[in-house]
Order: structure tokens, then sequence, then C-alpha cells
């Protein structure tokens, strides 16, 4: 069939047209969703529209559960017998011994939070529930939906916790055999089972330790517990009395926490025969921060008693049963606590100091952290609202005798621990640390009417030191003197250690009675011995006997180092006559006090502190050079210089603090700060190229538009004359 000339162009407008469509589906096929792909804003802009609200009548008395989305889980209630818990809201009970409650946590509860919380709204509208498919429509579910059905039952995180309030007290208060049985957590691991207990074989057992219980499991459906309480024997224990205890679930977090035995913030300082000193670790981590509520609670207990045991990890536990804890009136009874700002690198942290006291007796110290700030507020119903127990440290009293603990002095505000004292001439504490404070501010102010003989605000070229200064010696006197000035105090029964340094031995106790006569022969006549180091102590206070915590040797080599040759500071090596008498050393073992030092406390074992005197680095091995100026060796304090022609190249031992620290710390603060620059300015460089580069007078769009036309003409001719000549 021959074609006209007109027929022949539209033949080929044709074929080139269907050409042209398939190159295009080819390239650029779009991509069609389906409803369970649709973008999160598509489903908010439906929702959110007025015409949807209108046709989402959910009163229909036709409506029902006919698809996954709104299965029974969603809209079903807690069986009967079963109570329902929300999210983060405790609920407190009464179980008696041998009994068992049930509990439920709904997903449907998870629902009502988010949609009446707008700040969850979002959320809930951009998440599918969490609920299974319904059973009734499982054979109904195409493969094709698998992805509708994997979102519905997106698995969530359900935490329980629960805390023993009161339990079951001893017929005998004396009678420590044991201590009462704990309750136990059931958990089901199916949901037709909404009754877990005893004797059943599928369901999780988790037992309560000391009084606490956390679990935590991922759960598409409704989650089914129960706690239940043991029997008790009725000849140790009163078996009228039932168990208290406080319940929740939260899928945020545990309400009810534990700490890990690491993770531990108490600090005990020192103690006294009627009261001890405590204080928490770092609170902030800049000195600008500002702590303005006191976050912890503490409580403490005698370690004879056993009423506490059982109860050690349960907040309202201790509340109940602790022999120190806040009063229900307001009160901290005989804990005083408060914040203070301070330290080496002046942060703030929270102290606590306990009264009423038994002299020579260990108690336990129990640190809680309260979402509240406090547990004389009502709790929240937030996650963690039931705060977070540490575990318990150990501390000891010390006899009635010459030693007691003293803190918030003015000059020497690091100085919290107990000092030679008289409690008949001082009977408050406030007179005795008094006393400290004006002798301690009396010789610093000598101190620095000296040290303005020296020319501080000078060249550096003409200073005594390249890398100290005079506020340098400023602090390291500071530390030097209330270190030696205010004596750290043990009663003298304490068994003699290396570090400990017996005073006033010719001195009677206050009871009236002597040091041993063994002691007193050998050592009667030794200054060391028979006197304080402060003579002003013995003179006004009179303490008597007691044993002094000898300063830390690296607190003297520092102000040697840190002040002017002109002062004349000098210290003693160890080996050296008077130094074990007058300096002890640091030890790294059990991590007690070896020595005292500005912030120095009984801190646990292989644990790093915040609080700590951190010394200046040391160098263990080196070589005296025949030079002793040169660079390595400027800044040494004068009895390190030993320095003589037959010895000038002998490889030796010693130590000493290398005074370049804080010129390097300012030299890499430096390098870091122009590394930023570097990089700040590389990026900047970066954006301002791509700026400027010069762009295309055609956009793109356009282009591919001219392309495509410029492509089907072509197209269109080639066809025309191949086939329709």
């Amino acid at each position: 069939m021959q074609l006209s000339p007109l027929q022949s162009r539209l033949a080929a407008s044709l074929i080139a047209s269907c050409l042209l469509l398939v190159v295009y589906l080819f390239f650029f096929f779009p991509q069609f969703a389906t409803a369970t792909q649709l973008d999160d804003h598509v489903n908010d802009g439906w929702l959110e529209s007025d015409v949807a609200l209108g046709a989402m009548n959910v009163e229909d008395p036709e409506y029902g559960p006919e698809f996954a989305l709104f299965d029974r889980s969603v809209i079903g209630r807690a069986p009967p017998g079963v109570t329902g818990l929300a999210n983060n809201v405790p609920l407190p009970a009464i179980i008696e011994p041998g009994d068992t409650l049930n509990y439920a946590f709904e997903i449907s509860t998870i629902e009502d939070a988010e949609a009446s919380d707008p700040s969850r709204l979002r959320e809930l509208r951009s998440e599918p529930n969490g609920s299974p498919a319904a059973s009734g429509d499982e054979g109904g579910l195409k493969e094709g939906n698998s992805e509708l059905v994997r979102r519905q039952q997106r698995s969530r995180t359900l935490w329980i916790s629960a805390n023993t309030c009161r339990q079951p007290s001893r017929i005998s208060p004396d009678r420590t055999a044991g201590d009462p049985p704990q309750l136990t957590l059931f958990v089901s691991k199916s949901s037709e089972n909404t009754s877990p207990g005893p004797d059943q074989d599928d369901v999780e057992l988790i037992p309560f330790r000391e009084g606490a219980v956390m679990f935590n499991t991922s759960f598409t459906e409704d989650v089914f517990f129960s706690i239940h309480a043991p029997e008790v024997s009725d000849e140790v224990f009163d078996t009228s009395l039932p168990y208290d205890f406080e319940v929740a679930a939260s899928i945020d977090q545990s309400y009810h926490t534990v700490a890990n035995a690491s993770d531990s913030q108490l600090i005990w300082v020192d103690s006294d025969a009627r009261g001890a000193l405590l204080t928490t670790r770092n609170l902030t981590s800049r000195p600008e921060q500002v702590v303005e509520t006191p976050p912890y609670v503490l409580f403490a207990h005698n370690k004879a008693d056993p009423g506490i045991n059982g109860l050690r990890n349960s907040y309202c536990g201790l509340g109940n049963v602790a022999q120190f804890r806040p009063l229900e009136d307001g009160s901290n009874g005989h804990i005083t606590t408060g914040l203070k700002q301070g330290g080496r690198e002046n942060l703030t942290r929270q102290e606590f100091y306990i009264g009423g006291l038994n002299a020579s007796s260990e108690y336990v110290g129990i640190l809680v952290h309260d979402p509240d700030g406090t547990a004389l507020r009502p709790r929240r119903n937030v996650p963690g609202g039931g705060g977070v127990v540490h575990q318990p440290i150990e501390m000891e009293t010390k006899p009635l005798g010459a030693c007691r603990v003293i803190f918030n002095l003015t000059l020497c505000d690091e100085t919290q621990y107990a000092v030679p004292a008289n409690w008949d001439l001082f009977p408050e504490m406030t007179d005795l640390a008094a006393f400290y404070d004006d002798y301690t501010q009396t010789m610093y102010s000598n101190f620095k009417k000296s040290l303005q003989q020296i020319q501080c605000e000078t060249q550096p070229e003409n200073r005594y030191s390249l890398v100290r200064n005079c506020t340098d010696c400023e602090k390291a006197y500071k530390d030097w003197l209330c270190s030696v000035a205010i004596p750290r105090c043990e009663d003298f029964s304490e068994p003699d250690r290396a570090h400990l340094q017996a005073r006033n031995i010719n001195e009677p106790f206050p009871n009236g009675t002597m040091v041993d006569e063994r002691i007193r022969e050998e050592h009667g006549n030794e200054t060391a011995w028979t006197s304080s180091r402060n003579p002003l102590i013995d003179k006004e206070i009179r303490p008597g006997p007691y044993k002094e915590v000898l300063p830390c040797d690296d607190v003297c080599y520092q102000l040697v180092q840190s002040c002017p040759a002109a002062l004349g500071f000098q210290c003693p090596l160890p080996g050296m006559i008077g130094f074990n008498t007058t300096y002890g050393r640091r030890s790294r073992g059990d991590g007690g006090v070896a020595c005292n030092y500005p912030g120095s406390a009984h801190y646990p074992p292989a644990a790093g502190s915040s609080l700590d005197y951190r010394p200046p680095r040391t160098l263990k091995r080196g070589y005296l050079a025949d030079d002793l100026r040169s660079h390595q060796f400027t800044n040494l304090p004068p009895f390190l210089a030993i320095y003589t022609k037959r010895h000038a190249h002998r490889h030796i031992s010693y130590t000493f603090p290398m005074a370049q620290t804080l010129e390097q710390r300012k030299r890499n603060a430096k390098f870091a700060k122009e590394q930023e620059l570097r990089r700040g300015k590389s990026e900047a460089e970066i954006k301002k190229r791509v700026k400027d580069a010069p762009k295309s007078p055609i956009s793109p769009f356009w282009l591919g538009i001219f392309a495509f036309i410029v492509f089907g003409g072509l197209v269109f001719e080639i066809i025309a004359r191949v086939f329709f000549r």
C-alpha cells in the first residue's frame, strides 16, 4: 500500500512519538507508591484535615476491629483480677505472705498517652501502632502486605521495676539468723497467660535483690506479670505484717534504678566520735555551670543493726527503716547537706555531715539520686521518677578522744577532716574551726608580705622562673600551710603505720589515763613524739595524745619549686633525718589516706577522683649534666641540685616535679586553637569558591527540554527518510 506524502509524515510522527515515549519510560519511570509507602507528611496532612477527622467516626455502632491496626489488644482492657499499669506511674500495693498480685501493661495505654501528649502526637501519627495482626485476620493477609504487618508489629521495650517498702519484721530485734525472704517477679512469656506465678513453665522468674527488681523485655502485645510474696516463718518473723511494695512499668527507661558498684558517687571524707563527713563526686564539669538544688539524698545505718537488711536497694524502703534519713516534716534530722563550689578545678559537689553517731561504730552510707532534687516533695510521673539507688559505702567512727571533724574554713577551703581537738575546751565545732582558720590566715598574711618583696609583675626574663610565677607560689604555699598547720588527726588507738606519727605521748588522755609506759620510755625524749607540729595546738587546745596523718612530701616539693629561692623554703628527702616524722609518701594501694593533702579522703580502691589533689608529673630517672644551667635542671629545688665532678655523669634515681606542665598546657591550647582556625578558614574558602563559581545561564531543566526536542526531530527525520521516501 502506497502512502501519500501527508500520510507518510503522519506515520513517521506517530512512530517517533512512540519511540520517544519508550525512551522516556525506560529512563524516567515514575515510582508509584502503595498506601503503606506514602510519605509521613502525606499521612500527617490528611489526618490533620477536617475531612479526615469527619470521616473517622469511631463512635459508629458498626465500628469494630476488622483489621490489624485496631485489634483487641488496642481496644480491650485488662482481664478480671489483673491490675493495669500506666506508663511511668508507680502503683503502691500490700501483699500477704504466700499471695500473688497480677498486673498488665496494655499497648492501648501507649496510644492513650501519646494521643494526650501534644509533643508525641506527631510520633503517633507518623508511626503505626505496635500491636500484632488480629488472629481472625491472619488467614486473609496476603504476602504483599507483609510490610504493613511488620510495621504494625514493631517491637518496643518495656521496663518493669519494683521496690519493697516494708517487709515482715523479726520477732526479736537481736536475732540475726536470717533476713526476711525477698519478693519475686514473674513475667508471662505469652499473652494467653494472664496470671503468671510459681510452678509455671511459660514465665520468667526474677527475684528481688535487697528490696529491688529491674527487668526489661521486648513486646508487641500486652505484657502480663505478677508479684509473689513467699511464705514467712512464724518462728522468726511477725507473719501479721505484710509486704508493702511499689511497682511501675515504663517504655522509656526503668522507673526504679539500682546503680552498679563501679558507679560510686559517694566518698567518705573523715569522721570523729560523733559524726561523719561525706561528699559526692563533682556535679559539674565547668566552673560556670550552676546547680541550684541538691540532687542527692543520703541514708545511713549502723552495720550492727539488721533492720536495713533486705532493703538496701529500695528507695522507699530506706525511707522507712534507715536510722538516718530525711524526715516527713521537711527536715533532714541529723543530716546536714549543702552544695559547695571549690577545689582544684572550682567545681560544684554536694556535701553531707551526719551527726548523732555512736563512737567506735561502723556504718553504711547509701546515696540516692532523686529526680525532684529532694525526697520531701511528691514524686512526678516521669521516666526514672523512682530515683537511682547507689551501692552502700562503709565508714567508721573514732573513739571519743582527741579528734574532731571541721569544715567550711575561709582560707583552707579544702581542709575537711578530723583535727586535734578538745571537746571540753571547744564544745562547738564552729569555735574549733575558727581557731584554725584565724591562725592560718595570720600565717598566710605574713607570707604575702614577704612575697611582695619579689618582682612578680616584670618582664619574663627578669622573673625568678620562666614557667612559674607568684600566683603559682601563692597556691603552693596555701596548700602546704593548710596541710601542715592544720594536722589531720587519727585516734591514738590506730595501729602504727608509716604515715602516722604519734604526738603528745607524755600527756594524759581525756579520761586521765596515760600512754603505754614502754612507748614513753622509748620516745619520751623525742620532740616529734612529745609535742604537736604546731606549738599553738598544745598551748591553746591541749588535745592530749593523738596520731597525725603526715602531709605528703610532694606538697612540700611543689612549694620549693613554685616559689623563689630567696624565700628559703627547703624540704627533707626520703632517708634524711627527720623525714619519717614530718612527711609521708603517697601510696596507690587500697584507696585509703596514706598522707595528707588538700582534698584527701577515703576514696574507693583503684578509683580516680576529680577531688583528688594531683601532684605535678614526675620524672623518675635522669642524668646530671656538667653544666647545671641546662634547661632541664634550671628550676630544680636546691636540695636536688647535687653536683660534684666525680659524680657528674653518674646515672642516678630521683623524683622531682616537672615545671613545664603549665607551659605545655598553654602550647597545646594554642596549637588546638590554631588548628580550629585553619579548619574553619578552609571550610569558609571552599564555600566561597562554590558560591563564586561561574554558573551556566541555562538551567538543567531547559537544557533537557532542548535536548529532547532536538533528539525527537532527529529521530523523526531519520524515520521519514528511511521508511517513507
